[in-house]
């Protein structure tokens, strides 16, 4: 991977994934409502992620960081998708989804407790369920598959974390049958979804370059989930998964582009 593409790709991912800001662009398009509501489902895994990261001392600068952001970029993009529908039944769910977000928030914002940790995702499942409602209102409304492929290509993004939050929730210490088996069905529908999108005729030559990376960085995350040594390796799959994460990212932007 040449030097320039890990700086773009690192760019890309803090500018739209971790960084608040004022200028951010309004929503002008439907893919783009796709795109942007699809992002909330992996920012409510991502926070379970990334507090549970700074609980377990994994990177805990980096991580608190990325927990802030990810609270502020969820509020901002809130706010936008409230703007782009003012009105009708997508406006209601959207309302939902504001109702769930407010217990989570809370606990995201306070200091880390690991007792906490579980109600944080408890709460996570809840605005992810209500979250991908939105997704799919939308992407009726646009009736197209180009529509479609940017909610897969999205929900790429929120597996990746959600695979990230299940394994370090375990190796802080939570065991759970629920847990080992919604990681495994994470595993078995990024997997899935990513043979999907494989076969899309519509993909450019640039998208199937970026899925080829994700096949081979996902290959990588499948070898290594397991405990190393009786060990958990938790540092390692945060890698693995950012890196799926800023691939993810970049194809679902490329696949909105296309319209």
């Amino acid at each position: 991977m040449s030097k320039l593409y890990k700086f773009l790709s690192s760019f890309i991912l803090l500018f739209c994934l971790l960084l608040p800001t004022n200028s951010s662009a309004e929503i002008s398009s439907l893919s783009s409502a796709i795109n942007k509501a699809g992002r909330q489902r992996m920012l409510s895994q991502r926070i379970v992620a990334t507090y549970s990261q700074v609980g377990q001392q994994i990177q805990t600068k980096k991580s608190r960081k990325q927990l802030k952001n990810a609270i502020i970029l969820f509020d901002q993009q809130l706010n936008e998708l409230k703007k782009y529908q003012p009105i009708g039944s997508i406006n209601k769910q959207l309302k939902k989804v504001d109702v769930l977000w407010q217990p989570m928030r809370l606990i995201a914002l306070a200091p880390v407790n690991r007792s906490k940790a579980e109600e944080l995702r408890e709460h996570a499942e809840d605005v992810l369920r209500a979250s991908h409602r939105v997704v799919i209102m939308l992407q009726d409304k646009y009736g197209s598959r180009l529509g479609e492929l940017v909610n897969i290509s999205g929900r790429q993004r929120m597996l990746s974390q959600r695979m990230s939050n299940l394994y370090m929730l375990q190796s802080w210490g939570f065991s759970s049958s629920e847990y080992t088996g919604d990681y495994s069905r994470a595993l078995n529908e990024f997997k899935g979804a990513l043979s999907e999108l494989n076969n899309s005729s519509l993909n450019s030559s640039q998208i199937n370059k970026k899925l080829n990376k994700v096949r081979k960085e996902f290959a990588m995350l499948e070898r290594s989930n397991h405990k190393a040594n009786g060990e958990y390796i938790p540092l390692m799959i945060k890698m693995s998964t950012d890196k799926l994460l800023i691939i993810m990212n970049d194809i679902t932007m490329l696949y909105e582009q296309l319209e």
